[in-house]
């Protein structure tokens, strides 16, 4: 059977259709990255409001791996960078907030990089500079004590594992409600042993 040309254009919105279906559904995304420096450091955001199940992991070699899920469908967000030059895993640290993921990557050695990836060329469209945290290198002079955190909690970036939770659930497990007594539990226990003791007293046998 033979389409003609008309038919063979209709086609062609559907096939469109479906092909970004099954884009948005089976492949992933990458977020917006800002990233900045000092001497000693390098400041990696990760622009993903209300991010699921976030992921980083962080490899003394300087590749820096994350991934989540966000928006309505729960879209897959993934990114690898093969950064500059070797970071101190060990002494990095990283925010999860309500609209960002805020790392900060500790170098291996304390010298200005002159880019944040190790490839050369110009840098994917999703990778920016922050310039509200970007000094010159003539201007770094203190080494990070002059960035602003507004009091963020930072957990230590780990090898692989999902970052831990900033926050204590509630309620506690089993085994924790166990060790956690209320006040005046020691008193009630202790009068209640006294009691039993006197029981057991009057109840002995005479000698």
């Amino acid at each position: 059977m033979v389409l003609n040309p008309k038919a063979k254009l209709l086609r062609w919105p559907l096939i469109l259709a479906v092909s970004s279906l099954l884009f948005s559904t089976y492949c992933s995304r990458h977020p917006e990255v800002k990233w900045a420096q000092r001497v000693n450091e390098v400041y990696i955001t990760v622009l993903l409001p209300d991010a699921k199940n976030a992921k980083v992991k962080l490899e003394p070699e300087g590749v820096f791996i994350f991934s989540a899920s966000a928006g309505v469908d729960d879209n897959l967000y993934e990114l690898k960078l093969n950064l500059f030059d070797k970071v101190n895993v060990e002494e990095s640290k990283i925010n999860i907030g309500v609209r960002s993921i805020f790392c900060i990557v500790e170098k291996a050695e304390k010298v200005w990089w002159k880019r944040l990836l190790r490839e050369d060329g110009k840098a994917p469209h999703f990778i920016k500079v922050d310039w509200d945290k970007w000094v010159d290198e003539d201007e770094d002079s203190a080494g990070g004590n002059d960035l602003d955190l507004g009091g963020m909690d930072f957990s230590k970036v780990g090898r692989g594992d999902p970052a831990p939770p900033l926050l204590v659930k509630w309620p506690l497990p089993s085994h924790e409600q166990e060790v956690a007594k209320p006040e005046g539990g020691d008193e009630k226990a202790e009068v209640g042993d006294a009691v039993k003791s006197e029981e057991r007293k009057e109840a002995a046998p005479s000698t």
